[in-house]
C-alpha cells in the first residue's frame, strides 16, 4: 500500500494587528455595506452614482471600488434588500437600483447596531483614556 504524500495548507501570514491599515480596512468595509444601503434608502441610484454617494456621506472614508460596489449589490439583489432595472442614458444602458420594504429594514437595523457599536467604542475610548492618564499620573 503507498501511501499518498501529504498536501500541506498553504498558511497566509497573520495579520499584523498594530497595523492602523488592517483595522481601517476591515471597518470601511463593513461600513461600505452599510453606507450603499443608506444610499438607497434616499432613493434610487445606479451603481456608479452610489459609489459616489457612498464617497461623498462618508467624507472619503469609504470609497468602495467598482470590485467591491457590484459584488455588494448582487447580493443585496439575491437577498432581496433591493430590484434593478435597466435603464438607457445617453445610448448607454445602465442599471438603476431601489430598495425594498426589506433593503429598508435592513437599513433601520444596520443603523442601530452601527449606533450601539459606536457608543460602545466611544465609551470604551474614554474608559481606556482615564486608565492610561491615571497610570500615568501614578509614574511621576
Amino acid at each position: 500500500m503507498s501511501k499518498q504524500p501529504s498536501l500541506q495548507a498553504v498558511q497566509r501570514p497573520s495579520p499584523d494587528f498594530t497595523d492602523r491599515a488592517y483595522w481601517a480596512g476591515t471597518i470601511k468595509m463593513a461600513l461600505s455595506r452599510f453606507f450603499v444601503l443608506q444610499v438607497l434608502h434616499d432613493g434610487p441610484a445606479h451603481g456608479y452614482d452610489i459609489a459616489r454617494a457612498v464617497e461623498r456621506t462618508t467624507n472619503g472614508c469609504c470609497s468602495p471600488s467598482e470590485g467591491a460596489l457590484y459584488p455588494t449589490l448582487r447580493e443585496f439583489e439575491q437577498g432581496g434588500y433591493l430590484t434593478s432595472e435597466a435603464e438607457v442614458v445617453s445610448g448607454r444602458e445602465r442599471k438603476v437600483y431601489t430598495l425594498t420594504d426589506k433593503g429598508r429594514d435592513a437599513f433601520k437595523v444596520g443603523l442601530d447596531a452601527w449606533m450601539d457599536a459606536t457608543a460602545t467604542l466611544t465609551e470604551t475610548g474614554r474608559a481606556a483614556a482615564a486608565r492610561d492618564q491615571a497610570t500615568g499620573a501614578c509614574r511621576c
